[in-house]
C-alpha cells in the first residue's frame, strides 16, 4: 500500500507539495509556509510546503474508526486516581501548586486509515477553532486535532497565548477550583512570555472568560505581549513550551511529577500543532489537546485526555473530567453521527 501524499490542513487552508522537513525552529523565521508539530517530549517537526490554498474541508468520506469500547487507557482508572492522590501529597508538601495529569488512550486502526479522512469527520461532528491535520507518513507524523486552545499566535512582534483551565458540561457546573486554576496558569503563562517580550508589554486582556464548545464549556484567558527584537520562534518556543495549561505550576516541578506518574508518552498530545507563514511573519500554534494520532509501528490510533489536579481535587471527579473531555471525540471518531448540541457523557 502506497503512503498518501504529505499535506497539512488548518481550517480552510490546505498545504501540499512537500519541500523539506527539519527539526530546527530557526527555519520558522526563514521563508515559506510551514506546518509545525512539537511533541510534548520535545521532538519538533517543521515541514515546508510549496502550494498553499484555500479549500473547504471535504465532506466525510471513508473513515473506519474504533468503536468506543475498543479503547484502552494508560494509566487505567486505579493508577490514575492513585496519581491524583500522590499529586495532592506533593501539593501538601509545598513542592507544587497544580499538576496536569494525563492518560493516553489507544485502539487498533485499519492499516489503510487516512488521518485526513478523520479530519473531515471531526470537522462535522466536533468543530473547533484550531482544527488541523498534518500528514507526513514518511516522518512518523499523522495527526488530526480538534483543539480549542491557542498555544501561541504571532503577528510579527505581537504574540498571544490563550490558556484554557476549567472544564464542565455547563457554566453552572464550573467550580471555584476551576477559576483558581485558570488564574494560576495565567500567571505562569505571563512569566513564560515575559521572558522574551519587552518590559511592561505583557497584558491579560481577558481573564476566565466562559467559552462554549460542543458538549462542554471552558474557562479561557488571553495573554499578550510584544516580542523583543532579538527574539524569534526559537526563543519563543524555548520560553513557552510546553504550555502551562497542560503542565502545571511551577512548571519545572510539574514536569518532574508528570514524568514519574504518567505511564505512556504524550507525543503530539499536549504539544504544539499549527502553521507558520515565515514570509509574512505570522503563525498560529494550538495546544495539542482533543488530538488523535496514528502510530504505524503498532497499528494504533491514539488520543489523550487529562485534568488539572489541585489540593482540593477529588480523584474520582478528576477521572470523570478526563472522560467528559474524551467522550464526544471518541464517539465522533467511531463514525457515529453526533448532533452538534449533544452533551458529552462520562
Amino acid at each position: 500500500m502506497r503512503d498518501p501524499a504529505p499535506l497539512a490542513r488548518f481550517g480552510n487552508l490546505v498545504a501540499t507539495g512537500l519541500l523539506d522537513v527539519t527539526g530546527d525552529p530557526a527555519a520558522l523565521d526563514s521563508s515559506g509556509f510551514w506546518a509545525v508539530c512539537a511533541d510534548f517530549e520535545g521532538r519538533l517537526v517543521c515541514a515546508r510546503f510549496a502550494d498553499v490554498r484555500e479549500e473547504p474541508v471535504p465532506a466525510p468520506g471513508e473513515w473506519r474508526g474504533p468503536a468506543v469500547g475498543d479503547w484502552t487507557s494508560s494509566p487505567d482508572r486505579a493508577a490514575y486516581t492513585a496519581g491524583v492522590r500522590r499529586i495532592r501529597e506533593h501539593i501538601a508538601a509545598g513542592e507544587v501548586y497544580q499538576v496536569n495529569l494525563c492518560r493516553v488512550l489507544s485502539a487498533p486502526i485499519a492499516p489503510d486509515a487516512d488521518v485526513d479522512a478523520l479530519t473531515a469527520v471531526l470537522a462535522r461532528g466536533n468543530p473547533a477553532p484550531y482544527a488541523g491535520t498534518i500528514r507526513l507518513p514518511g516522518h512518523g507524523v499523522e495527526i488530526a486535532t480538534a483543539s480549542p486552545e491557542l498555544f501561541l499566535r504571532r503577528d510579527r512582534r505581537a504574540v498571544e497565548s490563550g490558556p484554557i483551565k476549567g472544564t464542565a458540561r455547563t457554566e453552572a457546573e464550573l467550580l471555584e477550583k476551576d477559576y483558581a486554576e485558570n488564574v494560576m496558569i495565567v500567571d505562569l503563562v505571563r512569566n513564560d512570555i515575559g521572558r522574551v517580550c519587552t518590559g511592561g508589554s505583557v497584558t491579560v486582556p481577558d481573564l476566565c472568560a466562559v467559552e462554549k464548545h460542543p458538549g462542554l464549556v471552558h474557562l479561557v484567558s488571553s495573554v499578550r505581549g510584544e516580542l523583543r527584537a532579538d527574539a524569534g520562534w526559537p526563543e519563543l518556543l524555548d520560553a513557552a513550551f510546553p504550555a502551562g495549561s497542560i503542565t502545571g505550576a511551577p512548571k519545572s516541578s510539574s514536569l518532574r511529577i508528570i514524568d514519574a506518574l504518567e505511564t505512556a508518552p504524550r507525543g503530539p498530545y499536549c504539544g504544539g500543532i499549527g502553521w507558520v507563514d515565515a514570509d509574512r511573519g505570522v503563525g498560529e500554534l494550538a495546544v495539542g489537546i482533543r488530538t488523535f494520532w496514528i502510530d504505524r509501528e503498532d497499528g494504533m490510533l491514539r488520543f489523550g485526555t487529562g485534568a488539572g489536579i489541585t489540593r482540593g481535587s477529588d480523584p474520582q471527579g478528576e477521572w470523570r473530567e478526563t472522560e467528559l473531555k474524551a467522550a464526544r471525540l471518541l464517539a465522533v471518531a467511531a463514525g457515529r453521527r453526533t448532533p452538534l448540541n449533544a452533551r458529552a457523557t462520562s
